[in-house]
């Protein structure tokens, strides 16, 4: 039986004795409960049940609750007993994951800086005089250390992002609300989002698609990637980050710029503006309404249950504020979104650093809600303005770990995670890491098709194939590409006189295997592309070599049969670099000139198979 839960368990129980953190972490679960577990899922998997996730070790942030671990918030006289997990953690559980326990965070997730908490400040991974980034800390410096595979963070501010960038790791901020918040300690209810951290990509990508669903549906005109050549801002002008670190952000744009996007400067005042309009206007209010009963109830007792000062009194201020300055800056906030995103207008992605600066915790110490207030400088306006983000690392400069952040429009969530993969630069793991493993991620499809965005495959022969002169037509559609295929020997194919030059695809009781290629695009996407499609083309069923169907294109009779058979090649990109044909003369044209049917009966067949939907063209170049 396979033991791989088993042993990367035991693996990461070794490793947080060898690190000595104690302040990652607010609980950790007994290594008799954590063997327990993962042995039921070692068990679950080696009876066939399929767990994409299994041999993960996941660290959970301690306002998201855990069934048995008391959920505090960073703050022990809020403690309460959970019994049941949270939406967000019961879903990577059921898929594998085991959870190592609750991690440290800034109280009540109120800060971006990891120091707010009773538990004690969290140190950066690396260099423990200087801050992990918050309020996620524990999680990301869990991850970062190689303690956990996977952890969960929230992000009302920046929470998620800004200690991945500081930790060299990857932060996945999703879309508002397509993670459920259900069994999570509110921060601003409006824009809190759920978290997946992780060290590298495609391993966030593939718990973020097991954690997310079932909350706010996706839309049936998603983007499921990114366009061939993406078009990405970036701001013209970079405030609060150091000569050095602008130096690297803008090798940054260059090294996106040479993976063949499309990068160009862009004013971001209404973005910043809206970025101190979180914590300078009255939106801070929201915070008040989430914890404000008990945090003012424990300052009027004389504060027994451990609130940090920094954070009880941005609460209490909060709880200041009039509502008819709250109103007005709901208003003023959806006039810059209103103004940003038109300015983002033809834009795929807007490319900022994560982080402007990594403080020394002595620095934080003397200014603490300074420093924590220009740390959100480029993450504050993203959940206002109900935009995702994705954290990656790309390198290092003056020994702090730095990283870039793509952020994206409602929903385009697919399309950030492409534009970020070329530059993602996933430092070296530490001596202890000891990694979990997961399925192949190079076919797992974008994350929210796993996540529960419909997607509909297209299978395609010709033109539209990969690098074809039509493939952009599927590209701008948002369509992803999921490799290579092969039709069932029941087609044959002709080539079509159009421009640019097509293959028509028809059934056949005297058909071949045809190569192929399938994308998978969102259900309006599809439709838009049927609308487009010129004559002689038309849309169909299709049956694979591996018993699945898909969509595919199909060729009208006529053109079908007066099209060049070409079936032997059993691939348009090869029958397009084969020499041409001889001229076979007016008696002998269409598919008699390779012996095929006689056009007539061809017709009657077409015309047959039209009537019954049973076939299939899918290719058009």
């Amino acid at each position: 039986m396979s033991t791989q839960a088993t042993d990367r368990v035991r693996a990461a129980l070794a490793a947080l004795d060898a690190v000595d953190r104690p302040e990652i972490w607010v609980t950790v679960r007994t290594a008799e409960d954590l063997l327990a577990e993962a042995a039921d899922v070692d068990a679950r998997a080696g009876g066939g049940e399929e767990l994409p996730l299994a041999g993960l070790v996941l660290a959970v942030k301690n306002n998201v609750d855990v069934a048995g671990i008391p959920t505090t918030a960073g703050c022990p006289g809020f403690s309460y007993l959970p019994e049941e997990d949270a939406e967000a953690v019961r879903r990577l559980r059921a898929a594998g994951a085991v959870v190592l326990g609750s991690t440290n965070l800034d109280q009540f997730a109120t800060g971006l800086v990891g120091t707010r908490s009773p538990h004690g400040a969290v140190r950066d991974a690396r260099r423990p005089e200087y801050i992990s980034g918050g309020s996620s800390s524990g999680s990301a410096v869990a991850v970062a250390l190689g303690l956990a595979d996977i952890a969960i963070g929230t992000d009302t501010a920046g929470s998620g992002r800004v200690p991945a960038g500081l930790q060299g790791i990857v932060g996945i901020k999703p879309t508002l609300h397509v993670v459920s918040t259900d069994g999570v300690v509110p921060a601003c209810r409006s824009w809190d989002a759920v978290t997946i951290l992780a060290r590298d990509l495609a391993t966030a990508e593939r718990a973020m698609g097991v954690m997310a669903g079932g909350a706010r549906p996706w839309p049936s005109e998603v983007r499921l990637a990114a366009p061939s050549r993406p078009r990405v801002a970036y701001p013209a002008e970079l405030p609060e980050l150091s000569p050095a670190w602008a130096a690297e952000f803008g090798r940054q744009v260059g090294r996106l710029e040479a993976a063949g996007v499309d990068v160009q400067p862009l004013p971001i005042d209404r973005f910043l503006q809206a970025a101190r309009l979180l914590y300078d206007g009255a939106l801070v209010a929201e915070r008040h309404a989430a914890v404000g009963a008990f945090v003012d109830g424990a300052t009027a007792d004389g504060n027994p249950a451990g609130l940090d000062p920094t954070v009880a009194g941005i609460i209490h201020r909060a709880g200041t504020l009039a509502a008819h300055e709250y109103v007005a800056d709901t208003a003023r906030l959806a006039d810059l979104k209103r103004d940003a995103l038109a300015q983002l207008e033809g834009f795929d992605a807007l490319l900022v650093p994560t982080a402007p600066l990594h403080p020394l915790l002595a620095e934080v110490a003397a200014d603490p809600i300074g420093v924590n207030s220009r740390m959100g400088t480029y993450t504050n306006f993203c959940n206002l303005f109900d935009m995702c983000a994705v954290a990656v690392p790309v390198g290092e400069v003056e020994g702090a770990q730095f990283g870039v952040t793509v952020v994206g429009r409602t929903f385009d969530d697919a399309v950030i995670a492409d534009i970020a993969r070329p530059i993602e630069c996933t430092p070296a793991p530490p001596a202890l890491f000891a990694p979990g493993a997961v399925g192949p991620t190079d076919t797992a499809g974008p994350w929210p098709l796993a996540a529960g965005a419909a997607g509909v495959p297209l299978v395609v022969v010709g033109a539209h194939r990969r690098g074809q002169v039509l493939a952009r037509d599927l590209e701008e559609l948002g369509a992803f590409w999921d490799g290579p295929v092969r039709t069932a020997p029941r087609y044959r194919m002709v080539a079509l006189d159009t421009q640019p030059p097509k293959p028509g695809v028809y059934r056949s009781d005297d058909g071949a295997e045809l190569v192929a290629e399938r994308w998978i695009l969102s259900e309006a996407a599809l439709g838009h592309f049927l609308a487009a499609l010129p004559e002689p083309m038309l849309l169909g069923s299709v049956l694979l070599n591996d018993g699945t169907t898909a969509v595919g294109f199909a060729c009208d009779a006529v053109a079908a049969a007066t099209g060049r058979d070409i079936t032997d090649y059993g691939d348009w990109l090869a029958a397009t670099a084969a020499p041409g044909p001889e001229d076979p003369g007016p008696e002998a044209t269409g598919l008699e000139a390779t012996g095929q049917r006689s056009h007539g009966a061809v017709r009657d067949f077409l015309v047959t198979a039209l009537g019954r939907g049973s076939y299939a063209d899918i290719g058009r170049q």
